[in-house]
């Protein structure tokens, strides 16, 4: 009789969805999915903080380290993989376009975990530098 070896139990990385989490109504492919392949770039603050909740979606750590500014970036991320995102609400903008360097991104992202659900609040600050943005920091909690 074969033995098995054990393996930790991990939640199942979510399935990559056909049209984009961060809430513009286009395919993944065509919209956050090009960021997390690395075939294009954030053009703003605001794309950046869509296409980072997308990678929480899909669960793409590697794509949110990478967009995380330097200087606060941790070592590692582990994603909570029974979290299911459910939206994205974009409530507020400051700069963050190809004629800044800094911007704020005001969110609402929705969550259920079990039979409950709930919401992140944040507004966040990113910094574009070396032409990409990058995620810096932000203030904010549970909804």
């Amino acid at each position: 009789m074969a033995r098995r070896s054990a393996r930790p139990s991990r939640p199942p990385r979510p399935a990559v969805p056909t049209m984009c989490p961060c809430g513009l109504g286009v395919p993944y492919a065509d919209c956050c999915g090009a960021f997390h392949a690395g075939g294009a770039t954030a053009p703003t603050a605001e794309r950046l903080m869509r296409s980072r909740y997308s990678a929480f979606a899909v669960g793409d750590a590697g794509y949110l380290l990478r967009t995380w500014h330097p200087s606060t970036r941790p070592a590692h991320l582990d994603l909570d993989g029974s979290v299911r995102w459910t939206g994205l609400d974009i409530l507020a903008t400051t700069g963050g376009t190809a004629f800044h360097s800094e911007g704020t991104v005001e969110f609402a992202a929705h969550y259920r975990v079990g039979g409950e659900v709930g919401a992140q609040r944040e507004c966040s600050r990113f910094l574009r530098e070396g032409g990409g943005w990058f995620y810096l920091d932000g203030e904010g909690g549970p909804g």
